[in-house]
């Protein structure tokens, strides 16, 4: 997307010209690359709703259905709000329903994700086995899909509406001190995906430029970009973690460019600190810019390119509020790295090494004290079919579930009744009884979290055998390898914990 803004910003190297306009074949590229760059955000709602409805404990294909209907071609874009396109409206028994998209959204789907999981949740206790697939899906789908459309929606959308407006009455009235609130929440608001509704007030503040000297909302955006962009480039240097750094300079030069998801969702948001030090560096810069009416006569990429949006009496102001959030950023992520990240980071690195260097990676141990069976006898046909990978069924004799491999936790599922490892070698899924997502996790007890390094031994998860039992359901705890690695069985029948069961090739 940066370089997509550098390549259609109109007078950024010749004025009154973008670098398409001097190099007509660049056209078809730029387009190109533009796709390829925002799919992933047009398309946000269904990869969050997948996430999203898995988290509440719910069915994620189900929750990238619902991400899907969100953004269906059929419905007005999002972006195109505030744009002067008429919105189209559905009519359901004399109520009008607007057909708007939610492309770019958070908040939203969030919002859809908890309904569609409850629902489906509350349909499984109440629908008899033999209807369950036929019915919840169909329900939770339809009842969420209206709820979407006629309430959930609207409400986020006008509360966004309603934060645009106290937005620009707070800056219009609290001067540097309004600037600076904006530039504090810019991020924050981002996050919900109701920077949306601020496309309407800055298209009428441009519009209305010979009065209203134009819009405060690009500069500030600005300012937010070039914050979380110092925020990222100062975790670069900071970190010791080679893939953090990987993901770094990418996302830092993205942000200064104006992209700032790949900062925010990728480094700054994530760690914690670098977000709350971009926020306060957006503050600052806001506050400058604020204070000197540096505003926007234009559209374009908020980020150093953005300069041209600027009227060019104000391009002194607009770099120097730039060079304040960043520096502020910068400074203040330094600062907050060291103090509350570096430790963690330090301790991780060094657990990482004590615990995998040397260590064998082919041998899988009993997760339990326990007896061991082919996976063919499992009483679930899924498993038993090894449509989910070869492996062992194991009938735990006591309620703590230890790692059978040196390696880190890949997943923690949502309900705490399965868990999935990996290292170099094999890939596991340990899956504690049979139907146990219906418990909603109330026996299950998780010790870890995904990211950790476990050897084997390390308790994982400890369960209330008696409760499952008593709920009906089947102990048996099926141990896959899903990666489809070869195999060899060391042991079955009665085993102890730490037991090597399995040599993988």
């Amino acid at each position: 997307m940066g370089i997509n803004n550098v390549v259609t910003a109109n007078g950024l190297f010749v004025e009154g010209k973008t670098i398409i306009d001097l190099y007509p074949q660049m056209a078809d590229i730029s387009a190109m690359i533009n796709m390829f760059a925002n799919a992933a955000f047009t398309f946000l709602p269904v990869l969050i709703g997948f996430s999203a409805t898995q988290k509440f404990g719910g069915n994620p294909y189900l929750g990238a259905a619902m991400g899907m209907i969100m953004v269906h071609p059929d419905l007005l874009n999002a972006y195109s709000l505030g744009t002067g396109v008429e919105i189209p409206t559905w009519n359901l028994f004399g109520l009008t329903v607007q057909a708007v998209g939610y492309q770019g959204t958070v908040l939203p789907v969030l919002a859809v994700s908890w309904i569609l999981a409850n629902i489906e949740k509350r349909l499984h206790k109440v629908t008899p086995t033999w209807l369950d697939n036929l019915t919840t899906p169909l329900i939770s789908v339809l009842v969420t899909g209206f709820l979407t459309f006629i309430v959930v929606g609207p409400v986020l959308r006008s509360a966004g509406d309603l934060l645009a407006m106290g937005i620009t009455w707070v800056y219009n009235t609290l001067g540097f001190v309004g600037g600076a609130i904006f530039g504090l929440l810019y991020a924050p608001i981002c996050l919900t995906g109701m920077h949306h509704s601020f496309i309407a007030v800055e298209t009428q503040l441009i519009a209305a430029a010979n009065t209203t000297g134009g819009s405060f909302i690009f500069p500030t955006a600005a300012m937010n970009n070039v914050a979380q962009g110092a925020a990222v480039l100062a975790v670069l240097l900071a970190t010791h973690n080679k893939k953090l750094k990987s993901i770094c300079s990418a996302a830092g030069v993205s942000a200064m460019l104006g992209i700032t998801e790949p900062a925010m969702f990728g480094v700054t948001l994530k760690l914690r600190y670098p977000f709350y030090g971009a926020m306060i560096g957006s503050a600052c810069g806001s506050a400058y810019i604020a204070a000197t009416k540096t505003l926007a006569t234009a559209l374009g990429a908020a980020g150093l390119p953005g300069f041209i949006s600027i009227h060019p009496s104000h391009w002194l102001h607009y770099f120097i509020g730039m060079g304040i959030s960043i520096v502020v950023a910068f400074v203040v992520t330094m600062i907050l790295f060291k103090k509350f990240c570096e430790k963690d980071e330090n301790e991780t690195v060094s657990q990482e090494s004590v615990s995998l260097e040397n260590m064998d990676q082919t041998k899988i141990c009993a997760p339990f004290d326990c007896e061991i069976k082919p996976i063919s006898e499992c009483s679930d046909q899924v498993f038993a079919s090894k449509a989910m990978g070869d492996g062992l069924v194991t009938i735990p004799k006591n309620g703590t579930l230890c790692s059978p491999i040196h390696g880190e936790v890949a997943m923690v599922f949502p309900t705490y009744h399965a868990i999935g490892l990996k290292n170099d070698n094999v890939e596991l899924l340990l899956h504690i009884g049979l139907d146990t997502v219906k418990l909603e996790g109330k026996p299950f007890k998780v010790l870890v979290k995904a990211g950790d390094i476990v050897r084997i031994g390390d308790p994982l998860i400890e369960f209330d055998m008696d409760t499952i039992e008593k709920e009906g359901l089947s102990i048996e705890t099926p141990l896959v390898i899903t990666n489809q690695k070869e195999f060899n069985v060391l042991k079955t029948g009665k085993v102890q914990v730490q037991d090597e069961i399995i040599e993988v090739k």
